[in-house]
């Protein structure tokens, strides 16, 4: 009989598989007392450890000289989910600093004087945002960022991220996420971005980088965001997207980013950012439904049921025949009016009220997530990609991003304080600050920063 070998990828999947169930099968020995101290989240230790790498990186760190805005990005909303901040002369350093990568064409650079780029852009106003603040806030030029987002757009309808660079998805939401939230987005930008969004989506149901290629985590993420913040969300087939997606969360409890590939740390926003978008979204078409009934019940006509909607939940639901109507408030010069950058909002507050603050199941195992995250992505300063890899910025921004999000995702209203048995471990030492999850900002900045941008520039 042929003796029947494992591929590669069997082998580290394998590999992984006894590495995290190690880790679980020694936690699950330990005696109670202990068991609550591994659990808890090592917020000190954490914060610490990003500190430092905003003030200092070591010689090493000169592969990423053209990653400088994401490191900034990475450790102060790492920093801001902690629910801490930086120091009024750190602050004041990174400010400047991301004023010196501001191209004076629009956009920003990966370094002072680099080319402008888009996922630099985002990782830089992302990053200001964050911050908040008039000087933060002011700093950047908005007008100039714009004609920089109209240079990369292409006539396919997406993105390039830098000037003669490469058009996908991550350029998609890079451009759309940063003209939304800057309250700069109009139907220029908007043009023909859903049809480019839908050629990427996949037979699996998840959404590639580029027409053709493999459904991807981050990729998914981006694609959905995108189409939400541009009010063709109904367009994309949800019912084999939200398939994938569950089924990227593996027996580790974390979320793989590919079909049969290992399970990383990031995917814990990647995926369950994504997640929550799709939960979201069924909230407020279940609150239309629940209203329509009402309505019904009343024997009260059509009309009044459309009144009864805010305008936020006929955008979001996508199944008003007068969709387009309502989302639409152009002034004379083809921009939309401040008001049209609240219509997402209830994506990161959930629903209106009319049922209470009712728990909603996720569309994932939270609790089986939040236990990779705390016992085999986290170290005492940091978290990695998985057990056997090193800590680093980018792991420990998307591992607390999907750790906060995970935290709110029962609640219908993402702002709100989650119950107890919502947060695995110690709740106190545990519970993170919200995230918007279309943006991926601290909630409280991300109101901040769209209050500041509704004023008359």
């Amino acid at each position: 009989m042929a003796e029947t070998r494992l591929t590669k990828t069997q082998e580290d999947q394998w590999i992984t598989q006894s590495q995290v169930f190690q880790i679980y099968n020694h936690f699950d020995n330990l005696p109670p007392a202990q068991q609550h101290l591994r659990l808890q989240l090592f917020r000190d230790e954490h914060i610490d450890y990003l500190t430092k790498g905003l003030r200092h990186l070591a010689p090493s760190f000169c592969v990423l000289d053209a990653n400088r805005p994401w490191l900034c990005y990475w450790i102060l909303h790492s920093i801001a989910l902690l629910g801490d901040s930086v120091d009024d002369e750190l602050e004041d350093r990174a400010i400047d600093f991301l004023d010196r990568c501001q191209d004076k064409n629009g956009g920003y650079g990966g370094g002072p004087g680099q080319l402008p780029h888009l996922a630099t852009t985002y990782a830089a106003v992302n990053s200001l945002v964050t911050l908040g603040g008039q000087k933060s806030l002011s700093s950047i030029n908005r007008g100039n960022l714009y004609l920089f987002l109209l240079r990369m757009k292409d006539k396919n309808g997406g993105f390039r991220m830098h000037d003669g660079g490469e058009i996908d998805v991550r350029a998609c939401y890079t451009a759309i996420s940063v003209a939304s939230i800057l309250n700069i987005l109009d139907d220029e930008l908007i043009e023909n971005v859903g049809n480019y969004i839908l050629s990427c989506q996949t037979y699996e149901g998840g959404i590639a980088g580029e027409p053709g290629s493999e459904a991807h985590g981050g990729y998914t993420f981006c694609g959905l965001a995108t189409m939400i913040l541009i009010k063709e969300v109904n367009r994309l087939d949800l019912a084999s997207l939200t398939d994938w997606l569950v089924f990227r969360q593996g027996l580790e409890g974390g979320f793989q980013g590919r079909t049969n590939k290992l399970v990383d740390g990031c995917y814990s926003f990647w995926q369950g950012g994504a997640s929550a978008l799709i939960q979201r979204l069924h909230m407020i078409v279940d609150e239309q439904a629940f209203v329509s009934d009402e309505v019904d019940e009343n024997d009260a006509d059509s009309s009044q049921t459309s009144a009864d909607l805010s305008e936020e939940e006929q955008c979001l639901g996508g199944n008003s025949p007068h969709a387009d109507e309502h989302c639409s408030h152009e002034d004379g010069a083809g921009q939309r009016n401040p008001s049209d950058q609240v219509k997402f909002e209830r994506l990161g507050v959930g629903s209106t009220g009319r049922r209470g603050n009712a728990e909603t199941e996720p569309l994932f195992h939270c609790i089986e997530l939040q236990r990779y995250i705390l016992l085999c992505s986290q170290v005492e300063g940091g978290f990695r990609d998985k057990p056997g890899k090193y800590r680093d910025h980018y792991h420990t921004c998307y591992c607390l991003s999907g750790l906060s999000v995970c935290q709110y995702s029962w609640s219908s209203n993402v702002d709100s304080q989650p119950l107890p048995a919502a947060v695995f471990g110690n709740y106190s030492k545990n519970l993170l600050e919200p995230v918007h999850p279309v943006y991926n900002v601290v909630f409280e900045r991300y109101k901040e920063a769209r209050e500041f941008f509704m004023l008359p520039s």
